[in-house]
């Protein structure tokens, strides 16, 4: 069996797991299918977080260029006098 201490559990990891054979042990073709699945679960899932972060990246340089170029921009009420709300 492959541990791996200190790192993410990678799909390539669920690949390689190799199990010690038992005489009244689990189907080996059916654990390995389920491995398979797992290991193509955790790809695709890997795919989605890069995607996900690769958008917030986006929409976090979006909003610091938005904010650069409305840093200065004072939108008030036109009945707004003293910086207060009329009452």
């Amino acid at each position: 069996m492959i541990y791996v201490t200190g790192n993410r559990l990678q799909a390539h990891h669920v690949r390689a797991a190799a199990f010690v054979m038992r005489w009244r042990g689990l189907d080996p073709a059916q654990v390995y299918d389920y491995l398979g699945r797992v290991a193509d679960e955790l790809d695709r899932l890997r795919r989605e977080l890069t995607t996900a972060h690769t958008e917030a990246e986006r929409i976090r340089q979006a909003l610091r260029q938005w904010q650069s170029r409305h840093r200065n921009c004072r939108h008030g009420d036109p009945g707004e006098s003293n910086g207060r709300w009329p009452r």
